[in-house]
């Protein structure tokens, strides 16, 4: 496994950080289709075994289940010392008023509820799920650097918005001596290419840590256009990311088949290499619900595309509507 800086900060992250959305109760949230525990430790084991270091989940995945699967995973596999743990705030999590949200009040209540699931002292990124746009962004900041000044998390990231928000929200950081953000987890493949317009550039920019999620596009860039597995009838936020563009799409999934039937190496290798060989991204968050699935995100870190894969890849793509910011 390799590692390398998240950002310009000093933490050693492996080149993969495993999404855990798979991993909770599957009648608990809208996830129907994650894995219980007893499914997901063997994948979790895996992962640790492999050298991956580096866990991304959320308060809202599976109503909570899945930090506290994740977290019992860890304890009996790892030393705390020696991975890291990310997870997310601003998804509601209970009705009524302040049950969602990145006031105070809320970023307060969701990280005690977060160390508890996990049953960790601290996590070592906590990331702001969405940007907020009815809390000021200094009362967000502030709350969250005085989780870090707590000892609760180490870091702090964001994840899917504009970049001019993002910027925003770097600059008010600065301004007043707070905690500034250390990545940005958005949404980048060779289906969704947006943020290379203006996030990936503020990115390197700032020394900005990016751990893309759905780097395979919800699996779609791993098999045929018409092939549908459980997750993609069922994954109603999914079926919204890739509706206006099908056309250019199927090709963009048509050219990662020939190139991965070329090379003689999975789908999922191929596409996930063009991620891995952004300049700007730290490390691509993969999800598995399988071991194979793991297997192909492993030896996609030994995949270097050559130029005129990467164009033939590239070529069919076309402008797409912004998604993923709600």
């Amino acid at each position: 496994m390799d590692y390398i800086k998240l950002g310009n900060t000093g933490l050693d992250v492996s080149r993969l950080c495993l999404g855990c959305m798979t991993y909770g109760t599957p009648d608990r949230g809208n996830h129907a289709w994650t894995l219980d525990e007893a499914a997901s430790r063997p994948i979790l084991r895996k992962a640790i075994e492999a050298g991956i270091n580096f866990f991304d989940t959320a308060n809202v995945y599976s109503d909570g289940t899945s930090e506290e699967i994740v977290g019992r995973a860890l304890k009996d596999y790892a030393r705390r010392d020696e991975i890291v743990v990310a997870t997310k705030v601003q998804g509601r999590m209970r009705p009524g008023p302040n049950g969602a949200g990145l006031s105070r009040k809320a970023i307060m209540a969701e990280i005690d509820a977060s160390l508890a699931r996990l049953g960790m002292d601290y996590v070592d990124l906590y990331q702001i799920h969405r940007f907020d746009p009815e809390v000021p962004i200094e009362e967000t900041l502030e709350a969250l650097h005085d989780v870090v000044k707590a000892g609760k998390a180490r870091y702090i990231g964001a994840s899917s918005m504009f970049a001019w928000q993002f910027a925003t929200m770097l600059h008010v950081a600065e301004a007043n001596g707070w905690t500034r953000f250390s990545t940005m987890q958005d949404y980048l493949n060779l289906l969704y290419r947006e943020e290379e317009r203006e996030m990936l550039p503020l990115c390197a920019a700032e020394g900005i840590g990016v751990i893309p999620w759905s780097p395979l596009a919800r699996g779609r860039l791993t098999r045929d256009w018409d092939e549908t597995t459980e997750r993609s009838q069922t994954d109603a936020f999914g079926k919204t990311l890739y509706a206006q563009t099908a056309d250019a799409d199927r090709k963009v999934v048509e050219a990662v088949a020939a190139v991965a039937a070329e090379r003689g190496v999975s789908r999922a290798q191929v596409a996930l290499a063009w991620v891995l060989a952004k300049p700007e991204v730290s490390a691509p968050i993969v999800g598995a619900s399988k071991a194979t699935h793991l297997d192909d995100a492993l030896a996609a870190l030994d995949l270097d595309l050559t130029e005129d894969e990467i164009d033939r890849l590239e070529a069919p793509y076309v402008p797409h509507a912004v998604v993923g910011y709600s």
